[in-house]
């Protein structure tokens, strides 16, 4: 059964906060530390646990105290670190991709390659370990995905290596926009959004917004290092997909319904040792271990991508002008929209009319409202809470006779393979004009080198190239 986690951030996020949240949530601290020394750092720092209180509300406090300094540290001095530490792998996918995509956002401002940033003595070692020990964490509780809260900005100044730094942060900025992070203001002028907790949320959380359907059954709770207007607590939930126990239930319903009374047979039977196993069975270390075995015994192929929420709005028109309908598609796709389409239909009294439908995250939902009552001429829109399984998404640069051009990947997991391939329109378009050449010349190029270098290698996540933004992909 799938476990989630929700990053509740009302007053943001910082590694050490999500230490103290992991720890809270029940991961043993000897077990945590344990793991942290194969990173071979325990004698640059000192690990303090402390059960506070912010605003009377009791939370778990942890603080990273450095001792001798190691001096600076580049990405590819970390990830060495990271890959020699003998932990479990998906600990390891998950820490590098933080630490590339904190690296690749300190390197778009500051205008260097990536491997070339370096992490200044002062948060290189605690950056690891809040890094390192929150992904342990999460795989000791068994997390299989996680969303996270909207995140408030913050606002004064802070103090960096090189000076006083506006608020949020430089890289925190850049981490808020490749992702797209829905961002707020709760009036509170302090950093609460460090660089490692942004990298922290932008990597590991598959969206933002409210909390996802989720029966509830751990919450940890993380200290801030100072006292705010409001509790400065970040709450991490752990549940298991709601929809997913309602399946069960019912299933278990219909099961039973089938057997005499006085023997109760689910998918994991109950025995007179009073165990029970499910179909994700229930060890002693407290983890819950998804097989998903269907009747026959074989053992499905995993399925690729993720799950998540989407929202379908849709309208009837017959009284919009035309030419509203291509200036209706370019505002809801700045205010967030992941996709636009447009049906033909008949309406009352004969009328030809169109159904306007737009798809888009929980986030977003008031934003694109706003836009298709203020652009069309709507009295009402349907609003539909949906789930869809998605591709994880990146993109890669492939050289062609006929120039570079921009690749977008679909792939069944962060690291990999790439099921789906696709060049990027507008630079195929600009190349044909530019080489007086077909457009699908071009694209047919573009496809046959990104083909090529697919069969060479998996496609991991990667972030973007800092010269540039990529289109949001349309996909319902």
């Amino acid at each position: 059964m799938e476990k989630i986690a929700y990053f509740d951030c009302s007053t943001g996020i910082a590694g050490n906060m999500c230490l103290g949240a992991i720890l809270s949530a029940g991961m043993p601290l000897k077990e945590l530390l344990a793991q942290l020394k194969g990173l071979g750092l325990e004698d640059e720092y000192e690990f303090t646990v402390a059960h506070v209180k912010r605003q009377e509300q009791a939370a778990t406090s942890v603080t990273i105290k450095l001792g001798h300094a190691h001096g600076h540290r580049h990405l590819p001095d970390i990830e060495a670190l990271i890959q020699r530490a003998n932990l479990p792998d998906r600990v390891v996918q998950w820490s590098l991709a933080i630490f590339r995509e904190l690296a690749a956002a300190e390197a778009a401002v500051h205008g260097i390659p990536a491997e070339q940033v370096h992490f200044h003595e002062v948060g290189a070692t605690d950056a690891l370990i809040d890094v390192v020990g929150t992904c342990l964490g999460l795989h000791w509780l068994g997390v299989d995905r996680m969303v996270c809260s909207p995140l408030p900005v913050g606002g004064g100044t802070v103090k960096a290596a090189h000076g006083r730094l506006p608020v949020p942060a430089p890289a925190v900025l850049e981490l808020f926009r490749r992702a797209q992070v829905p961002i707020y203001s709760n009036g509170i002028n302090r950093e609460l959004v460090t660089p490692t907790g942004a990298a922290i949320a932008t990597s590991l959380c598959e969206s933002f917004g409210p909390p996802p359907a989720m029966v509830l059954q751990q919450v940890g709770l993380g200290a801030g290092s100072h006292d705010l207007p409001m509790p400065n607590i970040l709450r991490l939930w752990i549940g298991t997909d709601a929809a997913a126990i309602a399946d069960r239930s019912s299933s278990v319903h219909n099961h039973r319904a089938g057997h005499s009374p006085g023997h109760s047979h689910s998918d994991g039977h109950s025995h007179s040792d009073g165990h029970s196993h499910s179909d994700g069975h229930s060890h002693s270390d407290g983890h819950s271990h998804d097989h998903h075995h269907d009747p026959a015994g074989n053992t499905p192929e995993p399925q690729p991508g993720y799950t998540e929420s989407v929202v379908e709005l849709q309208t009837q028109l017959d009284d919009l002008t035309p030419q509203a309908i291509g200036y209706l598609y370019d505002v809801l796709f700045q205010a967030g929209a992941l996709d636009v389409f447009t049906q033909a239909i008949g309406m009352k009294k004969n009328r030809p009319g169109i159904l306007l439908t737009v798809v888009c995250t929980q986030a977003n939902q008031a934003a694109c409202q706003s836009r298709l009552f203020a652009e069309t001429t709507t009295l009402g829109v349907r609003c539909t809470l949906q789930q869809r399984r998605t591709l994880y998404r990146t993109w890669r640069s492939v050289n062609t006779v006929y120039g570079a051009v921009d690749i977008k990947a679909g792939l069944a997991t962060p690291q990999g393979p790439a099921l789906n391939l696709q060049p990027e329109y507008e630079t195929c378009a600009q190349l044909a004009r530019d080489q007086g050449v077909g457009w699908k010349r071009v694209q047919w190029a573009a496809i046959a080198a990104a083909q090529a270098l697919y069969t060479q290698q998996d496609w991991p996540l990667q972030p973007p190239e800092p010269q540039g933004t990529k289109p949001s992909a349309p996909g319902g």
